[in-house]
């Protein structure tokens, strides 16, 4: 179930709601965490025994860190200091369960896939695997197993005071807004909330602000350049003009996509009371790649530093070393994002860029230039690498890369190419998504103050949104797959 359907937004958003304030407070979290089971195992309810079994491993390891066990009543964060062997090896225990996980379940395909491979590359077609069994990449997977785990680590280092009631545990890890798409929501971030938090007409206003918003992003803006990009991208062989432009929506799609189910997230956990943190802060008028890491999904950057590159030394360590601890982190993101050797690739180029502004420092890549050419820059650079985040193959990514550069030939039927991704309709949305992405005021900042001409507006462009999704078949939500 995604939240830009009928099904969610007329049937199963109105009924979580009467059910979720129909309840005394002191049962709402169970009521909560019953509903984002119903929600999550809507499509395959075997993938709720999973998210419950990671819910159950982290629980336990986080009361055995604390010592919980043999501590009545409320449970304090931990001192720093050294831990002991139990508490490193309920540590140890959550980790590896949920990489274990993780693993399985979204690397195994990949992993065999790879192997045969490259032992066939290398002629030994007796190696071979032919495992026929494929895994089903369960839904969400990505975000519950580093959520849940982050709680074990943040109890761990006394960031955070372990949970009694399995109950707001549960809640915590399975709560729908953020259950299958982020952002990535830290216990540290909610523990208070869980305990206590406000519901209030504003509150919820703001969240269905967030909403209308959210959807107009995914439906009107997401949706038209996803058609745009899939229309070069499927089309082999095209022109420079024609690759750029298909790159270029297809880099507005992703953001599109991801920032509005982010919007619609943050709008459901507050109309429930809960104020997750900011998950996208203009990504794309950075102006270099370290302020775009810096305003780019920021629940899974901040993720990434906080328990990948600081535990690895950072950028306390020498040049090199720091270089090889920022193309790591971008590795590991890449491989995150999807179980492909494209993503990859998008990683480690986005690492080099990392390593390279690092290196020079303050002499940035583009510094002296104006702030105009600087954003241009950058845009232009991310719009190159997000070619290998929807290239089918090497071959298309290689293939892709030279029409844009000018050195590629396009094929005989290219012409027509132009007809479709030039007309009125689908170019004027182009123009118009480039102008919210680098000149719109984010979700976040409009929403604080909803005056009545910004009421009608967003109650217009949310009509507008359900109306062309009862039209059009077309609507993918790119990071089910993530």
């Amino acid at each position: 179930m995604v939240f830009s359907s009928h099904l969610f937004l007329f049937v199963f958003l109105p009924a979580a709601l009467a059910f979720y304030f129909g309840v005394p407070r002191r049962v709402k979290h169970l009521m909560l965490t019953l509903l984002s089971y119903a929600f999550y195992g809507w499509a395959n309810p075997l993938f709720v025994l999973l998210m419950l079994i990671s819910t159950v491993i982290d629980y336990l390891a986080g009361l055995t860190i604390a010592g919980a066990w043999r501590q009545p009543g409320s449970i304090q964060a931990l001192a720093p200091g050294a831990r002991s062997r139990t508490q490193k090896a309920a540590l140890l225990a959550s980790i590896l369960s949920n990489l274990s996980l993780l693993g399985f379940f979204k690397y195994f395909n990949f992993g065999v896939e790879s192997y045969d491979a490259l032992v066939q590359a290398l002629g030994w077609e007796a190696a071979r695997l032919d495992i026929w069994i494929r895994i089903t990449l369960p839904v969400g997977i990505s975000f519950y197993t580093l959520q849940s785990m982050s709680y074990s680590i943040d109890v761990y280092r006394g960031h955070a005071r372990a949970v009694r009631s399995f109950v707001d545990f549960a809640c915590f890890v399975s709560m729908f807004p953020q259950l299958v798409a982020g952002p990535i929501v830290r216990f540290q971030e909610v523990s208070e909330q869980l305990a206590e938090r406000s519901h209030s007409l504003e509150k919820f206003s703001r969240g269905a602000a967030f909403i209308c918003l959210g959807m107009a992003k995914k439906i009107l803006l997401a949706n038209t350049c996803g058609k745009i990009a899939d229309t070069v991208f499927d089309a082999g062989a095209v022109g420079a003009a024609d690759a750029w432009t298909g790159a270029t929506a297809c880099t507005l799609q992703y953001y599109f996509d991801f920032s509005g189910y982010s919007d619609m997230a943050i709008g459901l956990g507050l109309m429930l009371g809960f104020t997750f943190p900011k998950n996208f802060d203009s990504p794309l008028i950075a102006q270099s790649f370290t302020e775009y890491w810096r305003r780019n999904h920021l629940s899974l950057s901040t993720f990434l530093r906080d328990y990948l590159y600081i535990p690895m030394g950072g950028s306390r360590c020498s040049p090199a070393r720091t270089s090889a601890n920022l193309w790591t982190v971008m590795l590991v993101g890449g491989l995150w994002h999807g179980a492909a050797w494209h993503f990859v690739i998008w990683g480690a180029l986005h690492g080099l860029m990392l390593s390279i502004e690092r290196l020079l420092g303050r002499r940035t890549l583009y510094s002296g230039l104006p702030r105009v050419v600087r954003i241009g820059s950058t845009f232009a650079l991310l719009v190159f690498t997000f070619v290998a985040f929807r290239a089918n193959s090497f071959a298309h990514l290689g293939q892709f890369w030279a029409s844009m550069l000018g050195f590629g030939s396009a094929q005989a039927g290219a012409v027509l190419l132009g007809g479709l991704i030039y007309g009125r309709f689908y170019l004027g949305w182009l123009l118009i998504s480039l102008g919210v992405a680098f000149f719109g005021v984010q979700t976040w900042d409009f929403t604080r103050h909803i005056t009545w001409p910004r009421a009608g507006l967003m109650l217009g462009a949310f009509a507008a949104s359900v109306l062309l999704l009862m039209t059009q078949a077309y609507n993918p939500f790119l990071y089910f797959m993530f």
